[in-house]
């Protein structure tokens, strides 16, 4: 385990970073002995940092919960993280790029909590009972630390991306709320255009067989650490597209079939 007072600069570092748009370099590079605890850890300072500013948590999002995505990053299970309060945008906004480093695009579902979910034990029938309704919903991604390094060109390493807020930066959602055994979620797909063009197609199914098996996973990692997710809650599932790059310019339309869509474009400077 890192140092606490190492653990709370490198969350400053992060802190800063996002504030500035400025990138900086692999934790792991810096700090080959770091470990998954470690970037959590880094990861619940930072959000102590954006506390004490203001800001309130609105809910969770999980990452890497494709099976092609885990052996990639070299971990067997996901990653989470907390969702801002100004995270998040309205359907249809024109979203400032001037926000973020290097926005990329993921599409999901997003469970809206009626009751709270506390761990251990929590089964995906746990979670369709709590959930108050699921969404169609968009992640935007982004890399406060460099995805590549700026010297090796090596990939960072999954220490880095728990401590940068698992790569979460803002959630847009939309379309037509359903109640959770209103339909099999595992068929939900999803078109991903940008600028009128089919970028990227995927079926919610991508997500452990089931997206509610994350929101369960969830609850019950995070009850290692005495926290729950709370009634209100909204939490992202896992993407089951690959991540789409987007700059000042770019329209985006997520075509959810009978769910509807959401639309919303990135307007600014880069």
């Amino acid at each position: 385990m890192l140092p606490q007072n190492l653990i709370i600069e490198l969350a400053r570092e992060l802190y800063h970073a996002r504030k500035t748009r400025t990138q900086v370099r692999h934790f792991s590079r810096r700090h080959p002995g770091m470990t998954i605890e470690d970037g959590y850890a880094v990861q619940r300072a930072w959000v102590a940092l954006e506390v004490a500013d203001g800001r309130t948590i609105k809910g969770r999002k999980i990452g890497l919960t494709s099976r092609a995505m885990q052996q990639a990053s070299q971990i067997s299970e996901p990653d989470y993280a907390p969702l801002m309060d100004d995270m998040f945008f309205e359907q249809g906004s024109d979203i400032p790029s001037a926000r973020f480093i290097a926005p990329r695009v993921e599409v999901e579902l997003a469970f809206i909590l009626g009751k709270p979910l506390r761990g251990p034990g929590t089964t995906l029938f746990d979670v369709l009972g709590a959930t108050d309704y699921v969404t169609p919903a968009v992640e935007i991604i982004d890399a406060r630390i460099e995805q590549f390094d700026r010297e090796t060109k090596a990939p960072r390493k999954v220490t880095d991306t728990i401590s940068d807020f698992a790569a979460n930066a803002g959630i847009v959602t939309g379309g037509r709320p359903v109640r959770p055994n209103d339909l099999d979620l595992r068929w939900v797909g999803a078109l991903l255009h940008k600028n009128g063009v089919i970028e990227e197609t995927g079926l919610a199914a991508g997500v452990l067989n089931h997206p509610a098996i994350g929101v369960a996973w969830l609850a019950n990692k995070i009850a290692h650490y005495d926290e729950t997710l709370r009634a209100g809650d909204v939490v992202l599932g896992g993407s089951f597209t690959r991540p789409v790059t987007a700059q000042a310019g770019d329209n985006f339309h997520v075509d959810f079939g009978p769910l509807g869509s959401i639309a919303f474009r990135f307007v600014g400077q880069d």
